[in-house]
C-alpha cells in the first residue's frame, strides 16, 4: 500500500499531478475525502461550510483566532479555509484530520495532497514526500494560463494563498512548508510538464519497495 504526500504551491498543477499520481500506483487520492470525513464526524455538512467560502489568507486568520474554520482545497490543491458550524476549536480540528490521515495511510495507502502530509506522515514506512513549486513569475503565468484569470488577479490569489499556507504550517507545525529537507523529491511542475512530473513521482514511489 504505497504512500505518498504532496505538497503543492498553488500554480504548480497539484489538483491535476496527484489524482494522475494515485491512479497510476492503484490506490485512493486523498483530497476533499479529508475534510468530508471529518465534517461527518463533526456533525458539520462539507455543502454547508463550502456555501460560505473565505478568502484563504482572512480565513486563517481567524483559524488562528480561535473561528471554526473548515479545511478544504482549491485550484493547485492549496488549502482554503471556509466558514463552518464545529463544536469544536481548530486545534482539534487538525487533530482529528491528522487521525484519519495515518489510519487512511496504514489501512489502504493513498496519495494524500496538501494538508502538511509530509509532517503528519514523516514517520509513515515507506512514504515518499514531494514537494510541487516554482518561482512566482511562473506559477503566475500558469495560474493565469489555467484558470484564465489576469496576471494581476493570479498574482494576488497566489500572494495570498502562500501566506496562508506558510502561517498555518508554522502555527500548528513548528515548521517551514518550503523546507527541502522535508520532502525526498521536489519538482518544478511550470517547467516540467505533468505527464513527466507524474512519471518522475511513480518511479521515485516504486522505487521504495
Amino acid at each position: 500500500m504505497r504512500v505518498v504526500t504532496i505538497s503543492a504551491t498553488y500554480g504548480t498543477a497539484g489538483s491535476q499531478i496527484g489524482p494522475a499520481v494515485a491512479e497510476r500506483l492503484g490506490v485512493p487520492f486523498v483530497d476533499r475525502a479529508i475534510p468530508s470525513a471529518v465534517a461527518e464526524e463533526l456533525g458539520c455538512s462539507v455543502e454547508e461550510a463550502l456555501a460560505h467560502d473565505d478568502r484563504a489568507e482572512h480565513g486563517l486568520g481567524r483559524l488562528l483566532a480561535g473561528a471554526m474554520r473548515l479545511p478544504t482545497v482549491t485550484f493547485g490543491g492549496v488549502d482554503m479555509y471556509v466558514a463552518g458550524a464545529m463544536p469544536l476549536p481548530p486545534e482539534e480540528f487538525v487533530r482529528r484530520t491528522e487521525r484519519m490521515m495515518k489510519e487512511m495511510a496504514a489501512n489502504q495507502g493513498g496519495v494524500f495532497l496538501g494538508r502538511a502530509g509530509a509532517m503528519v506522515l514523516a514517520d509513515h514506512p515507506g512514504a515518499l514526500h514531494v514537494r510541487l513549486d516554482a518561482p512566482v513569475k511562473r506559477r503566475i503565468r500558469q495560474t493565469a494560463t489555467l484558470a484564465e484569470l489576469s496576471e494581476r488577479e493570479a498574482r494576488r490569489i497566489i500572494e495570498d494563498n502562500d501566506r496562508a499556507r506558510m502561517a498555518y504550517v508554522r502555527h500548528f507545525y513548528r515548521t517551514d512548508p518550503s523546507d527541502p529537507c522535508q520532502y525526498h523529491l521536489v519538482v518544478d511542475s511550470t517547467t516540467i510538464p505533468v505527464p513527466a512530473c507524474v512519471e518522475l513521482i511513480v518511479t521515485a514511489a516504486e522505487a521504495l519497495d
